[in-house]
Formats: structure tokens, sequence, C-alpha cells
């Protein structure tokens, strides 16, 4: 109930969140309603895909619906956090995040998120549109180079020592990774497990876990820095927020039963569209 609640008083405040005054004028409650179904469709794919919500949520949004750029960042950053912050105590409890090695590089990329949320506000919307354009090209492009593992890892139900190394350019990394999640509100877990594991040398699933807490207290930063300039407006992250947190309780029960590859050639399909869509809305080509 007070779910439906909030979600009814944010709608409330839709109108201002559309980037051209006369668009949907009469019928602005048609995009919340079409926010939270994309959402939720998000929610699902994301999980049974095993990507994050946002990196799929912004750059859809901010090349298909009428929001501005802004608002759409804005949430982003939330919803990226939705799912962390819930997930943190469990991961920290049952082993599966290391706080003493999140520590150091979620400092770096707390300050650098806040860099590049501050970088955001300053330039202006068509070369954010194209950067980002650009960035969710080449995270599609990634997709599709590097597979995913079938497992988690090998030694899931093994206790073993291990150590991290390269510390210096894991820092170095997190603190690209926050600047780049703060500039466009993104959530970096496809970013944060390959140099978790790969140049780190962290076990996957604990690089997993860990990922998902740096991410809760990188995005916690920037956040700030679009709640303090108005970005986040509830009638978008409202909507966002329920839908993906419903999807991703039905991803995660189809998770065994869906062929992952197909929806990751979707994913890696519905990514080039929606980068090449933003680059061109950038660069004034497609309006």
């Amino acid at each position: 109930m007070i779910r439906v609640i909030l979600l009814a008083a944010g709608l409330a405040f839709a109108p201002a969140a559309l980037a051209d005054a006369g668009a949907a004028a009469q019928a602005w409650w048609i995009w919340p309603l079409a926010l939270f179904a994309l959402s939720f469709a998000l929610g699902i794919i994301a999980v049974i895909a095993g990507v994050g919500g946002g990196v799929l949520f912004v750059p859809i949004v901010a090349s298909f619906f009428p929001f501005h750029l802004d608002y759409v960042r804005g949430a982003g950053l939330v919803l990226a956090l939705t799912g962390t912050l819930a997930a943190s105590p469990t991961l920290l409890r049952s082993g599966l995040a290391s706080l003493r090695l999140v520590l150091p590089l979620a400092l770096a990329g707390s300050i650098c998120s806040l860099a590049g949320a501050v970088l955001g506000f300053a330039l202006p919307v068509n070369v954010v549109q194209t950067a980002l354009g650009v960035l969710i090209l080449a995270v599609a492009l990634l997709l599709w180079a590097v597979e995913r593992p079938d497992v988690l890892d090998e030694h899931a139900h093994a206790h073993f020592d291990w150590r991290s190394r390269r510390g210096v350019l894991g820092i170095a990394s997190f603190g690209g990774i926050g600047f780049i999640g703060g500039l466009f509100g993104l959530g970096a877990g496809w970013a944060n497990v390959p140099v978790l594991n790969l140049l780190l040398g962290v076990p996957l699933k604990l690089a997993v876990g860990t990922s998902g807490l740096a991410i809760s207290l990188i995005n916690s930063s920037a956040a700030w820095v679009y709640i303090g300039r108005g970005a986040l407006l509830p009638a978008v992250a409202i909507p966002s927020i329920l839908g993906v947190m419903l999807g991703s309780r039905i991803g995660a029960r189809l998770l065994h039963g869906m062929p992952s590859v197909m929806v990751r050639r979707i994913v890696i399909t519905v990514l080039a569209l929606a980068g090449a869509r933003a680059l061109l809305r950038g660069m004034g080509v497609w309006p």
C-alpha cells in the first residue's frame, strides 16, 4: 500500500519530466506506465542475461522516452542502488563480499563518481548523449566478445586462501569506473567484476558479491549530486524501481529454465540499437 501511495504521489510530478513541453501533454500518465512496463521487462532480462539493470535502463529510456537525460541518469543511479543496498548485508554475512577489499576501491570510486556527476551537469546534453552512445556501443561489443561463464566459481564450495594483486591498478580502475557511473548514471557491475576477477585476481564468486557492495557505496555518493540538482524525479524513479524489483524476482525464478545465450544476444542487440540511437541523437542526426 505504501508503494502504491508513493507511486501515485510520484506520478503527480510527471509533466515536469517531459523534455518537450508539448510532448504527450494530454496523456502524460502513459509514460510512467510505459516506464514501469519497460523496467519490469528489464528486471527479468537483467537477471537471466547476467547484466546490471542500469546499463540497460539509461540508454534505452534516454533514447526512446521523452524524459530529460538528467532525470534518466538520476533514476539510473537509484535503480542500481536498489538491489545492491538490499543485498549488501546478506553478502557480508555470508562471506560473499570482502569489506577489507572494497573500502579502498570504493573510496576511489566514490570520489571519482562525484567528479563525474558534477561534470555531467556542466557538459551540454548533446555531448553527454553522444558519449553515452559510444560507451553503450562499447559495452555491447564487450558483451559480444566475452562469453559469460556457466558457473560463478569452480571453487564455490571450497575454502582456500587468496590474495589480491595489482592494488594500484585496481584502485585506478575503480576510479575510472566510478567516474563513468557518476557521469552517465550507470551501475558498474559489468565493469567491476572483470576488474576484480581478471586484474586483481579475486575469485569470481567473491568478485560478484564484492562488486555489489562496491556499487552500493560508489553510487550513493553520486546520487547526492543528482538529488541536490533536483534530477531525481519521483515520476521517473518510482515506476522504474518498482518495475525492476518485480521483474528481478520473476527473472530469478525463470533463470534455470530460460536459454540465457538467446537472452544475452537479445540484450546485445537492444544495447547496440539504443547506443546507436543515443549517438545519433547526441550528434543531431536523429532527434
